[in-house]
């Protein structure tokens, strides 16, 4: 696309405050796009029903840790206002009514939408005014067998004080009338649903026939709260869920066992301090104000749900239902035509690279790599960085024969992958007990690079054979994910991956590489000195371009040196999923940059950075986004695709046709809202993801 000319030089000052988006701001915007694919009929029921989930636990998530972190500082008075120079007040306020408009939008869809959508197609969450009385008299059943066992409600009084709540537990507030068995007078009781009840109850086909019918266990606690408290009269009951901080703060520099400090932390983040309440429509002004008091909470982190509080739990019928016409077409991801039948893959790295793109391509590539090297005896040695891993990876059981061979295997384990850390701890310890050296890191720096490097003894000499990527090493990730993987033993890429593990292992001294860029050290400073260079061709007459996908933005310098870039008439395109808190097209400042994010089936995770470097282009595949964490505390690396067929595909297939897509692209403007890219009279549809779908898996 060609740029426009530079403006007229006048002093525009780069650091006005409404040239920067909020970054909370526009990371809760971002599951109004998600959001859309629950309203779009062109998605199937099921999947729809997905993407509403899916917004609903980012919802939680963003409470959890954006919303409680900014609550917290708030609170202390040290929040610093960024480059949008909000207060922290006036962000809270605006997250609130954003938030607000969100959680109407969930149930609307709710209601309006998937409801009447899903009961087409035989499927039905019934409330308890449509049961029939057959199921009605199956479900008192299932209560009285399954669930009121293991009820412990609690009456409220001086001797039964106000319990812990779980985080994000379902519970009832229910307002009783009588008296018990010692002459208490009963006003108020919680019943507490236990973990170890399922949340959404299917009926059988001999109370509901053909349909597949469900029920939120809410409903069957409320149905039958009589039969919780025999002798009162139930007048009414009402669900509630609390939110509570889960972000853990260790102080690294002063404990000697990360691994140890924070296993403590978790113990207690399920009861951490609340940050948000969320209670049904229905429920009174009273009952609302003895919840918000007991929580030490205010009105503004009240949120009314008109419906389920724990909608989230409406994904569990994706798997339960066997209706594959209702779901995404499945696909088998392409394996990659390096590694044919019986191929030795160190034979084939030996002379080419290759590249994977997931899940378009299987990560199959990438375990049997790595189950090679566990069994080669010439394999002296293995490192691998693991992030997220998941539950019974394959991956980690061959690091542990891989040690068990003989091997000398180092893992570095990221313990402060956030909501991992629990499953992180506990992926340390099986590797330790398996002999693998396992460390965690440089102190203050989370280890978010992904990278596998394996050492060889080829002809009496050691050769590295490395794998990076910029996703994680989780084999589930690699089929929703959209990622970049490199398979090389290029000498330079293998002899930095190598100082780079010294590094996070040892104590070592600054490090100088040959080929990648590295954070917090080299990385920032190279893709701004790229920036400042496609200016300066720009300057003098010749073409700067810069195309970069990402999940992120909101880097203050970066976004103000693509300002200057945009100034220069540097052509800019950028493909940012997720919060970006640069404004494109405003006049003067960034008419000559454009920004899109594309949702859809697959989660857009690959970062790919291309600089146009006036006809000598060089593209960058990296783990980091351009956020200031990720730049500035965080170990990453960015890796150059050298060979140039293989730079050409990852440009067509990461950029160009993603800058083509005209149905899951959501263009921002500079008012900071964003609108969904529709083909053009007589434009045919593209769409990127399906585009790669048919051209990988038919």
């Amino acid at each position: 696309m060609k740029a426009t000319p530079p403006p007229p030089r006048h002093a525009v000052d780069l650091d006005a405050p409404e040239l920067y988006i909020n970054r909370e701001l526009s990371a809760l915007e971002f599951n109004f796009r998600v959001l859309a694919q629950a309203r779009d009929p062109d998605v199937p029921v099921l999947e729809r029903l997905r993407f509403l989930t899916i917004v609903s636990n980012n919802l939680d998530e963003f409470f959890e840790v954006r919303v409680a972190v900014l609550k917290h500082k708030h609170a202390l008075g040290v929040a610093t206002p960024g480059a949008d120079g909000l207060s922290s007040g006036e962000i809270l306020t605006r997250l609130r009514e954003r938030a607000l408009e969100l959680v109407a939008e969930i149930y609307a869809i709710w209601h309006d939408v998937l409801g009447p959508a899903l009961e087409n197609e035989g499927i039905r969450f019934l409330t308890r005014d449509r049961w029939t009385d057959k199921q009605r008299r199956w479900l008192l059943g299932y209560f009285q067998n399954e669930i009121m066992p293991v009820l412990s409600p609690l009456g409220l009084d001086p001797a039964h004080p106000f319990p812990r709540i779980l985080n994000k537990t379902l519970n009832l507030a229910v307002v009783l009338k009588g008296r018990d068995a010692f002459g208490r007078e009963g006003h108020m009781a919680l019943v507490r649903a236990p973990r170890s009840l399922p949340r959404i109850i299917r009926l059988p086909a001999e109370v509901s026939g053909d349909a597949n019918d469900f029920v939120f266990l809410a409903e069957v606690l409320q149905a039958f709260a009589d039969e919780i408290f025999p002798g009162f009269e139930v007048c009414a009951s009402y669900q509630f869920r609390v939110t509570r901080n889960s972000e853990l703060v260790v102080e690294e520099t002063e404990v000697e066992n990360l691994a140890h400090a924070l296993r403590e932390e978790l113990a207690g983040r399920g009861y951490a301090r609340p940050v948000r309440l969320e209670v049904g429509a229905d429920c009174p002004r009273a009952i609302a104000d003895m919840l918000i008091h007991n929580f030490q909470l205010e009105d503004a982190d009240v949120y009314r749900c008109d419906g389920p509080v724990n909608i989230i739990r409406a994904s569990q019928i994706y798997d339960q239902v066997d209706r594959p016409e209702l779901k995404y077409p499945r696909f088998t991801p392409r394996l990659s035509p390096a590694f044919g039948k019986g191929v030795n893959e160190f034979d084939v790295l030996g002379t080419r690279d290759v590249l994977l793109h997931h899940p378009y391509e299987s990560f199959a590539s990438v375990v049997d790599l790595l189950r090679r090297a566990a069994q080669d005896p010439d394999v002296l040695a293995i490192k691998q960085t693991l992030y997220r891993a998941g539950k019974d990876s394959p991956l980690v059981d061959l690091l542990v024969d891989a040690s068990r061979n003989g091997k000398d295997v180092t893992v570095v384990v990221e313990l402060r992958a956030r909501f991992d850390e629990e499953a992180n701890i506990g992926l340390a310890v099986r590797l330790q007990e398996a002999g693998v050296q396992v460390v965690y890191g440089v102190v203050g720096y989370k280890t978010h690079a992904k990278m596998m490097l394996i050492v060889r003894r080829e002809s009496g000499t050691l050769r590295r054979y490395v794998h990076l990527s910029t996703g994680n090493y989780h084999t589930g990730n690699s089929r929703g994910y959209t990622d970049i993987g490199l398979m090389t033993a290029n000498p330079e890429i293998g002899e930095d991956i190598h100082k780079i593990f010294q590094q996070l292992s040892g104590l070592g001294p600054m490090i100088q590489l040959k080929r990648l860029l590295h954070s917090p050290f080299t990385l920032y400073s190279s893709v701004m000195a790229r920036i400042e260079r496609e200016i300066e061709h720009a300057r003098n007459g010749r073409t700067g371009r810069i195309v970069a996908k990402l999940n992120a933005l909101n880097e203050a310098h970066v976004v103000e040196a693509l300002y200057r870039a945009s100034q220069a008439g540097v052509s800019i395109d950028l493909i940012v999923r997720g919060a970006c808190t640069l404004r494109p097209g405003v006049p003067g400042v960034s008419d000559n940059i454009r920004v899109r994010s594309i949702v859809g089936r697959f989660l857009e995770h690959s970062r790919v950075y291309w600089f146009g470097n006036d006809g000598q282009p060089e593209l960058y595949c990296a783990s980091a986004d351009w956020m200031e964490r990720n730049l500035m505390r965080r170990i990453e690396i960015g890796v150059p695709i050298l060979d140039p067929a293989l730079a050409d595909r990852v440009y067509t297939e990461t950029l160009d046709l993603y800058l083509r897509d005209n149905t899951q692209a959501w263009l921002l403007g500079a008012d900071g809202r964003y609108t969904r890219r529709e083909p053009a009279t007589g434009e045919l549809p593209h769409s990127a993801q399906q585009a790669l779908l048919v051209s990988y898996c038919g």
